[in-house]
């Protein structure tokens, strides 16, 4: 039996629309892969918010996996100093394999949970390049980016 994931940036969605697409795509866990959940810049999406909304709204579970997030200085040289996606993607399939996430992190924990970032959409968002890389490693991964 396949693994299901799906993927969600809140950047450029309102609250009613995010928690509607979590819910009609029978999420049960939504995995925070942010390295920096708690900013004012989040509004809704700020952890401990977010983690009530989930839990209240859709009666979905909320975990942060610091392991599937990028470095400070990863985003930084991207976002700041205007990097190269390439690379950045590069280093950052580098740094999960280093972190050999497809071992330490079960099936299980990402069968119908959402990974979420702050990226409107997945195609330059590291949200894409976990799955991307998780289904690879596993049997049967599918994926679905919720926008």
């Amino acid at each position: 039996m396949a693994v299901r994931i799906c993927t969600i940036g809140f950047t450029k969605k309102r609250a009613d629309t995010f928690f509607a697409l979590l819910k009609s795509a029978g999420v049960k866990r939504l995995i925070d892969t942010r390295l920096n959940n708690v900013s004012q810049l989040a509004g809704f999406a700020k952890r401990d918010d977010l983690e009530y909304f989930l839990r209240e709204i859709c009666g979905i579970e909320y975990l942060h996996e610091p392991l599937l997030a990028p470095t400070q200085e990863m985003l930084d040289d991207y976002r700041k100093r205007k990097g190269d996606w390439k690379e950045y993607e590069r280093q950052f399939l580098d740094l999960i394999a280093r972190r050999r996430i497809d071992e330490v992190l079960s099936p299980q924990l990402f069968d119908d949970a959402c990974l979420l970032c702050s990226e409107e959409t997945p195609e330059h968002c590291h949200r894409r390049l976990v799955v991307e890389y998780l289904k690879e490693k596993w049997t049967s991964v599918d994926v679905e980016h919720l926008v």
